[in-house]
């Protein structure tokens, strides 16, 4: 039997999927990928294949994507992350839509058409303004634990603007909301809106939104702020972190079946 694989390698995580030849997702992971890509692949590929219960003599197809993605020896190819994302979230959703990924290291607008392809993107790559990198320097200067964010954004009372684009600037800029005696909870939710807006400045977001990437997994109380900001329902696929590495593995399943018709 025969199995398909997705190995996602970001600048700050390295995703791997293991699909079945009817596209169910047997077994997955996330792991951090650190200073050498190979590693974090073959670790992530391992715990895939544990979690899927599957042997090491199991045939499985691998392509890889992702910002390292020349870093799977045993791929069979490699896909752009854009064309990946438009691959995984077309399957939950095929339809035109567009596509927005906040990852760790940037940001993406994919539009993707009727056919399932991507007809045009835009990537944040100047700043970490609109990424999880972002937050995560929010929560340092905070003194706060990353998981901890979504449980106080849910908690604020007002609503406050962090108008900085600069990451730098805008953690100064905390202080100073700080030194006002503002409370956590409402500079959080602030942190959040500010994320919201850096990814509204990047494209105009035409029909239906689905959204993806680890910001969306760990903080979906940021889904429901970018809901309310744009006034429509967003739609947000299983395991949004995953929808690369996912995409990856359904580009498997298409070239085994190319080689075998």
């Amino acid at each position: 039997m025969e199995y398909f694989t997705g190995i996602d390698i970001g600048a700050s995580t390295t995703k791997a999927i293991i699909l079945d030849a009817e596209k169910e997702i047997l077994g997955y992971s996330v792991n951090s990928s650190g200073a050498d890509f190979r590693a974090a692949a073959d670790r992530a590929f391992e715990k895939s294949r544990k979690m899927a219960g599957l042997k090491t003599s199991d045939n499985c197809t691998v392509i890889a994507t992702g910002y390292g993605r020349g870093n799977v020896p045993n791929a069979i190819g490699t896909k752009t992350e854009i064309s990946c994302h438009a691959k995984g979230s077309f399957h939950y959703y095929p339809r035109a839509h567009t596509l927005i990924d906040i990852g760790g290291q940037d940001s993406k607008v994919i539009r993707v058409d009727i056919a399932g392809k991507r007809v045009n993107f835009k990537m944040n790559r100047k700043c970490a303004a609109g990424t999880g990198a972002f937050l995560e320097e929010m929560a340092n200067r905070l003194d706060i634990k990353l998981d901890k964010l979504n449980e106080l954004a849910e908690k604020a009372e007002k609503n406050i603007q962090i108008g900085s684009y600069c990451t730098v600037f805008a953690a100064t800029e905390i202080l100073a909301k700080i030194r006002e005696g503002i409370a956590v909870p409402d500079i959080v939710k602030g942190v959040f809106d500010s994320v919201i807006k850096r990814v509204i400045e990047m494209d105009p977001l035409k029909g239906d939104i689905v959204m993806t990437g680890g910001v969306v997994t760990y903080f979906p109380f940021l889904v429901r702020m970018f809901e309310e900001r744009i006034g429509r329902k967003i739609f947000v696929p299983p395991h949004p972190q995953l929808t690369g590495a996912f995409g990856a593995a359904l580009y498997t399943i298409e070239i085994a079946g190319e080689k075998n018709a």
